[in-house]
This record gives structure tokens, sequence and C-alpha cells, in this order.
């Protein structure tokens, strides 16, 4: 499959052959499972105090007294006196089930169903019903995947960025992105997840060479080296079919490993 390659200008310069990984199968269930697997590595491990709620001289009465045998604050005339403590359900007493922080939280997946599910992920963003589906605005854009020249990499101001996002048609979506941000309350806004911002388009370079700090300046958009891709950015929350931008040499830097799986499918 050939595509053509952009230069910063927005016109076509010359076409490409683009990697078989390209044309490969899209796998949604490959994907899923192991974006569920990557996205537990970055857990923390949490857990509370073994003997919280149990630091107490409560002990149960016994029958005879007409009142429950929970165990109850010895002592008298001082307010937590006769009071239920050390168990659960009561007033300043232990949690029946705590959070333990040795349980097992990381999920382990086969490095060829990582790599397959890269590959797959890869071969969505040039499928331009996905990449529609996951609601992206790609009325403008003729066809998929989007090539540019390796003079993006350079790319260290937003106006420049943002003038190259409009000759090639993602302006809308950089738009969508940016004005899709939703302020959060309750819980999550309390811990410093205060804003929602919607996924935008996706850059993929060989080598950051400025374009990462210019890309930074857009919510939504976000660029990553082409060795280090995965499926947590090519397809956020499972959902395959990221719009992605691609330099011409992020193509020939894509992992050895992921390149191979689309080599063996075409044999």
């Amino acid at each position: 499959m050939k595509v053509p390659i952009y230069n910063l200008n927005g016109s076509k310069d010359r076409e490409i052959e683009l990697p078989k990984v390209f044309s490969l199968p899209v796998r949604p269930d490959v994907i899923h499972r192991v974006s569920i697997a990557l996205a537990s590595h970055g857990y923390q491990p949490k857990g509370t105090d073994p003997k919280a709620g149990e630091r107490t001289s409560a002990e149960s009465w016994g029958t005879g007294r007409g009142s429950a045998r929970m165990a109850r604050v010895r002592g008298n005339r001082h307010v937590t006196a006769g009071r239920a403590a050390g168990v659960a359900s009561v007033v300043g007493g232990r949690i029946p089930h705590p959070p333990r922080s040795e349980k097992k939280l990381r999920k382990e997946v086969n490095k060829k169903e990582r790599r397959m599910a890269t590959a797959s992920a890869i071969s969505a963003t040039a499928d331009k019903s996905l990449v529609s589906l996951r609601g992206h605005r790609v009325d403008e854009i003729s066809s998929l995947p989007i090539v540019v020249s390796d003079n993006i990499e350079k790319l260290d101001k937003a106006i420049k960025l943002r003038k190259l996002f409009e000759k090639l048609g993602l302006i809308n979506d950089v738009i969508r992105s940016s004005s899709g941000r939703k302020k959060k309350s309750g819980k999550a806004a309390l811990r410093g997840r205060v804003t929602r911002t919607p996924r935008g388009p996706l850059i993929v370079v060989a080598v950051d060479k400025g374009i990462g700090r210019a890309a930074g300046a857009f919510p939504g958009v976000e660029c990553v080296s082409a060795g280090d891709l995965s499926v947590l950015s090519l397809a956020p929350g499972s959902d395959p079919g990221r719009l992605t931008i691609w330099s011409e040499a992020s193509l020939k830097a894509i992992p050895a490993g992921v390149l191979n799986v689309g080599d063996r499918f075409a044999t």
C-alpha cells in the first residue's frame, strides 16, 4: 500500500510504500486484553494498617445483661465507656475487608501477544472508518495514515505546528479535543485529577527534536517516539483507531518485533 508524503506546506512530495504491518487485520479483543494488562503496570499498591481500629481495651460483657455480646470499651464515667469498639460496622471500629498492599495488581501478558496488539493498533490507524468511530474529525482528510517529511520533528513552536494542522486538515480535531476539556468534581478533583481531556491526534517520530514541546501546547495532542509505541498510546481506552501522524523516519524506526508480525502475516 502506497501513501503520499506531505511536506510542511501541506502539499504532496512523493509516495512511499508502507510497511506490511499497516495491512494487518484489526484484533480488538487482543488490543483490549493487552491494554488492560499494560495499564495495570502503573498501579500503586495500597493498604491499611493491620491494627487499625483494633487498638482498644474492648471486650464482650457476655450474656445476662440484656445487651448484645459485641466487644465494648472497658471502664465507666467517660464518653467511650461501654461503647462498641474493635469490631466492624461500629464507630471507630475496623474495616471489614480493608485493601491489602500484598494484593497482586500487576497483570502479565505474553511478548508475542503484546507485539500482535501493537501491530494491530498500528494497522487500525490506517482505517478511516475506525478513526471516525473513535470520534476524530476526519472529513477533510483524503487518506490515512498521514505521513509527513522528517522536518516535522524539528518543529519547536506551537504556532508552526498549528499551521501544519491547518494545512493537513487536522485543525478541527485539535479544536475538538481542546474544547472538550471538562472539570471534574468530588474525590477525583480533590486528588488532583481536576480535568478530563479528550484524546486528540498522536504524532509519532523517530527522534524528538523539539516537536514534543510544541505538541504539549495543544490539549489532547501527544508525541511519542516509534520505539516506545504501545496500545496505550495508539488505542487509548482499548479503542483502536486513533488519528496518527507519522514522520517518514518513524516508519523505519518501528521495533523489529512489531514489523515481523506484519511480515509473517503477509507470507
